[in-house]
């Protein structure tokens, strides 16, 4: 078992507080009537467990949580081939550098594009 609890009856949503597509999927959720656990990713530190996990529901390697055309990330780094506890580090110490929203629902999860994914969960 995971160190991230998800349950059918409500979304779990992981955001940065200052992304304008995470505020409109916050409030798009909202308006949905939606049971949401929010996660600012700003204020609430993700353990290297629980990035590696997000990764994992997502079906995706954990550099491809890095948005590295972020301008977080093109200011402080080049393009590296990091080893994945490396890339952990880079986020935890860098949150705003990663891939957001993400939505989980039960066994479902999503990278949201535009706030209307989360209708797909």
């Amino acid at each position: 078992m995971g160190e991230i609890a998800t349950s059918k009856r409500q979304i779990t949503l992981f955001y940065n507080s200052k992304s304008v597509r995470a505020k409109q999927t916050l409030a798009y959720a909202k308006s949905e009537g939606y049971k949401l656990k929010e996660i600012d990713i700003l204020k609430t530190k993700l353990t290297g467990t629980q990035l590696a996990e997000l990764a994992e529901k997502l079906h995706i390697e954990v550099v491809d949580l890095v948005n590295q055309d972020h301008p977080a990330y093109t200011s402080h780094f080049d393009h590296h081939n990091f080893s994945t506890n490396d890339w952990i580090k880079m986020i935890q110490h860098n949150p705003e550098i990663m891939k957001q929203p993400i939505v989980l629902r039960g066994d479902k999860s999503i990278l949201v594009e535009t706030p209307t994914d989360i209708l797909k969960i």
